[in-house]
C-alpha cells in the first residue's frame, strides 16, 4: 500500500486506488483515481500538495449538513468539477444520531454499519452522485478524488464499485477497501477518537466500539454488493439501470482508465 498512500499533515486516508490488475491482464491506471476523508482541516502545505495533483473533479459524498459544518479547503486555482448532492433537510447525519442515542458497543456498531450498507446502494442522493461521477469518468481524463467524511464507507463502496466495473476481481477490490484499517491506524487512535465522540455526542464509547464503528469489515461491503445484486441481478445491471451507466459509457470509462 505504501506506493499508493499519500501522506498529508491533516488529511486522512488519502490514497490512489488505481494500480490494480484487471481480469484481462491489464491494469487500472495510477494517478487518476483518488479517495480520501474530508478536506476541512487542510494545512497550507496540504492545500499545495493537493493542488499539485491537478484534480479535474472532486466528488463529495457527504450530506449538505456535513458539508456546511466542515467546508472543504481547495487550492485557490482549482478549476475542476465539484459533484455533490443530497437534500438539505436539516437533519444530522445518521451516524451522529447513532452515536448520540444508540448502544455504543462493538456489536451494535456492526449492526448499524450493516444496515447502513444495505441501504446505501438505493439511496436516491447516493445514486444521483454515483451516476454523475461515472458519467464524468467515461468522458474526462483528469484525476478524480472521491471522499465523504471519514473516507471509508460511502467512499469505500464507490471505490470498490469503480474497480469492479473496470474489471478488477472482487477479492482485489475488497483488499483495497480493507486498506482503510491500516491507513488510519484506528487501534492506535481509538482513545483520541473516543474523546472526540464524547465531545460531540455527549457519550464516550469504548475503544473496541470505536474500532468496530470506524473501521471497515468485509461483511459491510459484501452486504452492499449483495443487496444490489439481489435487486438488479448483477453490479453491471445496477450501474446500467440505477445509475445510467450503459455498456457504451462503461467501455469509454475502461478505455480511459485501464492500460
Amino acid at each position: 500500500m505504501s506506493d499508493r498512500l499519500h501522506a498529508f499533515e491533516a488529511l486522512d486516508n488519502f490514497r490512489d486506488f488505481g494500480g490494480h490488475p484487471t481480469a484481462d491482464g491489464r491494469r487500472v491506471r495510477k494517478g487518476r483515481l483518488y479517495r480520501a476523508a474530508h478536506q476541512a482541516r487542510l494545512t497550507e502545505g496540504d492545500v499545495a500538495a493537493l493542488g499539485a495533483i491537478g484534480l479535474g473533479c472532486v466528488v463529495d459524498l457527504r450530506r449538505p449538513g456535513e458539508r456546511r459544518d466542515q467546508p472543504s479547503r481547495r487550492p485557490a486555482d482549482f478549476d475542476g468539477l465539484i459533484i455533490e448532492g443530497g437534500v438539505d433537510d436539516g437533519r444530522e447525519a445518521p451516524h451522529m444520531t447513532f452515536l448520540k442515542s444508540g448502544d455504543l458497543t462493538p456489536d451494535s456498531g456492526r449492526r448499524f454499519m450493516s444496515r447502513t450498507y444495505a441501504e446505501m446502494m438505493f439511496d436516491p442522493a447516493h445514486q444521483d452522485v454515483f451516476s454523475r461521477y461515472f458519467r464524468h469518468l467515461a468522458d474526462n481524463d483528469r484525476p478524480v478524488l472521491i471522499h465523504c467524511a471519514a473516507g471509508k464507507d460511502r467512499t469505500g463502496v464507490l471505490a470498490a464499485l469503480t474497480l469492479h466495473l473496470l474489471g478488477v476481481d472482487r477479492e482485489t477490490a475488497l483488499e483495497d477497501y480493507l486498506e482503510t484499517n491500516r491507513a488510519v491506524d484506528l487501534v492506535g487512535r481509538a482513545p483520541a477518537i473516543a474523546r472526540q465522540i464524547e465531545k460531540h455526542a455527549g457519550r464516550r464509547p469504548s475503544d473496541d466500539a470505536v474500532v468496530a464503528f470506524l473501521g471497515v469489515e468485509a461483511a459491510y461491503l459484501d452486504t452492499a454488493f449483495a443487496a444490489a445484486e439481489a435487486r438488479y441481478g448483477s453490479l453491471e445491471a445496477y450501474a446500467d439501470q440505477a445509475l445510467g451507466l450503459d455498456d457504451a459509457a462503461r467501455v469509454r470509462m475502461v478505455e480511459r482508465l485501464v492500460e
